[in-house]
């Protein structure tokens, strides 16, 4: 076989609030030829998450930290170019953990397979039917214990999770979704396609000002992406007995010992509203992907469930896009092309 030399990102350097572009480097690499088991992959286009910003440092965390001088973890989806596996052919289209990079090595054990509805990319697999759309399923039902009739409140919703949490919540029942953004076009996006009941662009004012008025009977279910003044504000508006599932909390990412981002200053109203805040991690729960593709994937077939990702072109563009991300300039789920 033909040496394949693949372009990969690195982390170079621990960051300091932001990620800087110094902080990683675009390395080449000559790529061995697949071993027993194994398979050469061509990735058509990788997934940047606001988790991997926390892997980043260098501290005790429920994942272990980016390796420095290695290409940064994550998912991808690609085509199978090489194979010495009896499990997968060349032009199998397969999922997995390949990496920041144009190619990768692995063994067909460690893929999965996929075969997209008509009609939708393979990069789905990276959001809507991925990893992002588990955690939207398992965060509402598992969670927080969704019901019918609930009156659910989604920060971060014009994200990969969030966008597919209101669309759950309103094929499940609920009573009100409303969901937060940062810009009117997503506020919009909400309301419109995804069919929130009401939205708010957090920047407007202040986070628990506007959720009253849009949820002026309360809140049952919070799904929080954000945490910081929208955790305050949803436990400020959250009924007796409302469930919150603590999904992640954005505005902390950046966070640093000298400039940490204040967090709610309300938390004695858990108690007077007896409320269950839970905090989850989606690879807890990964024996629930069969019956989580088994329910969504049928409703993106039919166009029950839409979804939107912003694209950025290329690998080199790739640390660039992660940090837009960061900023809050994806709608829907930010892949990287290749």
């Amino acid at each position: 076989m033909t040496t394949v030399t693949a372009r990969e990102v690195h982390l170079v350097r621990r960051p300091h609030g932001m990620p800087d572009p110094d902080d990683f480097a675009l390395v080449d690499r000559d790529l061995p030829e697949p071993g027993d088991g194994e398979v050469l992959v061509a990735n058509q286009s990788f997934s940047v998450d606001p988790y991997m910003r926390g892997r980043m440092n260098d501290v005790p965390s429920y994942v272990p930290p980016f390796a420095l001088d290695e290409a940064m973890d994550g998912r991808s989806v690609g085509e199978v170019v090489a194979s010495n596996s009896a499990d997968l052919a060349v032009g199998d289209v397969v999922v997995g953990n390949l990496a920041w990079r144009t190619h990768g090595v692995a063994k067909a054990k460690h893929l999965q397979k996929v075969a997209p509805p008509d009609g939708v990319s393979p990069s789905a697999y990276l959001g809507v039917l991925g990893v992002p759309g588990l955690t939207a399923w398992v965060g509402l039902l598992d969670k927080a214990a969704f019901r019918e009739g609930d009156a659910v409140f989604v920060s971060g919703a014009a994200g990969a999770v969030g966008s597919l949490v209101g669309q759950l919540a309103k094929l499940k029942g609920a009573s009100r979704v409303v969901g937060s953004a940062g810009s009117a076009e997503k506020v919009k996006w909400l309301t419109g396609e995804l069919g929130y009941d009401a939205a708010f662009n957090y920047k407007d004012g202040p986070v628990a000002d506007q959720l009253r008025d849009a949820m002026p009977d309360g809140v049952d279910v919070y799904f929080d992406n954000v945490g910081a003044d929208h955790l305050e504000a949803a436990i400020a508006c959250a009924n007796d007995f409302a469930r919150v599932a603590a999904c992640g909390a954005i505005a902390h990412y950046n966070d640093t010992d000298d400039n940490p981002t204040p967090g709610p200053s309300n938390l004695f109203q858990i108690v007077k509203k007896r409320l269950a805040i839970q905090g989850f991690i989606v690879t807890d729960s990964l024996d629930r992907m069969r019956p989580f593709l088994e329910e969504v994937t049928p409703w993106v077939a039919e166009g029950r469930v839409t979804f939107r990702e912003t694209t950025a072109e290329g690998i080199d563009n790739a640390v660039e896009a992660f940090r837009g991300m960061l900023r809050g300039e994806n709608t829907g789920k930010q892949v990287v092309t290749i």
